[in-house]
């Protein structure tokens, strides 16, 4: 069923926002991620990849909505708020002045939601430029804030994990079956994901799972939104100044350790006719959707290998110049379920996952990202992730999910789903440094 868009009244703005950003000096060697402080998991906000992006925290004002329309209820809300807000911006980048963290949910019916989040205080860097954004609902313009390393972030203690809605063996036994239907002409690729439960001992610090996913993902996303937190390898889409970009990635392979090995297994990888079919079915699916609002488009015909540090992807990065005035939700809305998360057939793969997964996803494969009030922000795929409870701080879900073609094979998914898990098993288990 369908639900139709909801707000909270109590983190709907009531009165016009008042943004201030200003420049800052940062000392030498301060880490973006070390300025964050202790604070409540949905309340911490990030957007890093090497060093650079945004942080953030508090909660000047937030929306939730559900249903279809969710984007276009965020889209209309934001335009709303953004449009009415007092602004004092003495930097002017993309990312300075009012700035919303948004994560949306995969399925229309999910009870996740989707949410749009303006931090009471944001930090960014860009290169050598550093700024710092307050905002209020008050008359006043706000004061603006002095950046403090903190080094209280506490690790969760002991982690357990255990399966989610459905075991390793069962869930391979979904992938035969979503290959049989392939093979039999139904549709051409459908991604099932699969989900672990984890407990802690303390309640997990967001920031300990961010510095932990910046040290051994640098060339990744590491992002957290509204509790949900993780490090994404896949701009769905970048909107700046009229360049639309997204990075595309579908067919994997895991890493060994062995660079010399590793180089042979990118080599096979890039040789793989059915890693490269579930590429182009991915890439295809982003170039259709981005047509009708780009021009002078660029599309590769070629994936290159990104490596990472514990697995490989076949990559392709799509560009194209703006046309009209959509904005980077909007367009990721026009992206969203792309091949790499869903399938083709989109609505043929879509059912299947229903049928299959036995699980809400929730925000997991989503977009997640930030936008600016001149609609320029970046958006990836909520991936490599997991989702702390809102009821419980000492619980989280982790999620992964594989593209199935006919030629997979249900081992070496699994294989490949608990590759994927990786990142945010190791980035809870590890050890202080």
């Amino acid at each position: 069923m369908t639900t139709l868009p909801t707000s909270d009244p109590d983190t709907a703005p009531l009165a016009p926002l008042v943004t201030r950003t200003v420049a800052l000096s940062p000392a030498d060697g301060t880490a973006l991620l070390s300025l964050l402080p202790a604070t409540d998991a949905r309340d911490t906000t990030s957007w890093v990849r090497r060093g650079e992006g945004l942080v953030g925290w508090g909660r000047a004002a937030s929306l939730t909505a559900h249903g279809e329309s969710r984007f276009a209820a965020l889209e209309s809300w934001w335009q709303q708020v953004s449009g009415s807000a007092v602004v004092r911006d003495e930097v002017d980048l993309p990312g300075t002045g009012p700035v919303a963290f948004g994560a949306i949910s995969y399925a229309a019916d999910s009870p996740s939601g989707a949410t749009l989040v303006v931090p009471s205080v944001v930090i960014g860097r860009r290169g050598d430029q550093w700024w710092v954004t307050t905002t209020t609902t008050t008359d006043a313009l706000p004061p603006s804030v002095d950046p403090i390393v903190h080094d209280d972030v506490e690790a969760p203690g002991d982690v357990a994990f255990a399966d989610g809605s459905l075991s390793p063996t069962e869930w391979a036994g979904a992938v035969a079956e979503a290959v049989t239907r392939i093979q039999r002409g139904d549709l051409d690729k459908v991604v099932l994901a699969r989900d672990l439960d984890v407990r802690t001992a303390a309640p997990v610090d967001v920031r300990w799972l961010l510095s932990r996913l910046a040290e051994s993902y640098e060339s990744t996303w590491v992002f957290a939104v509204d509790g949900l937190v993780g490090a994404t390898p896949e701009m769905l889409v970048r909107r700046e100044k009229g360049l639309v970009t997204s990075r595309v990635l579908a067919g994997t392979i895991r890493r060994t350790g062995d660079d010399e090995h590793d180089l042979a297994l990118a080599a096979s990888l890039a040789r793989s006719s059915k890693d490269l079919e579930e590429h182009e079915y991915a890439v295809r699916s982003v170039a259709d959707a981005l047509a009708p609002h780009c021009s002078s488009m660029n599309v590769p015909e070629a994936p290159f290998v990104l490596h990472l540090s514990n697995v490989m992807h076949l990559a392709t990065d799509v560009a194209g110049v703006l046309t009209d005035a959509t904005s980077s939700l909007a367009l990721a809305a026009s992206l969203h379920p792309s091949a790499a998360v869903c399938g083709t057939p989109t609505s043929v793969a879509d059912a299947l996952i229903s049928e299959l997964e036995h699980m809400d996803r929730g925000r997991y494969a989503g977009p997640v990202g930030w936008m600016d009030a001149s609609g320029d922000g970046e958006w990836g795929i909520a991936l490599r992730s997991g989702d702390v409870s809102g009821e419980d701080p000492r619980r989280m879900s982790l999620y992964a999910g594989c593209g199935i073609v006919a030629g997979s094979v249900p081992e070496a998914e699994v294989a490949e789903s608990d590759a994927k898990l990786i990142p945010m098993r190791d980035a809870l288990t590890a050890a202080r440094p």
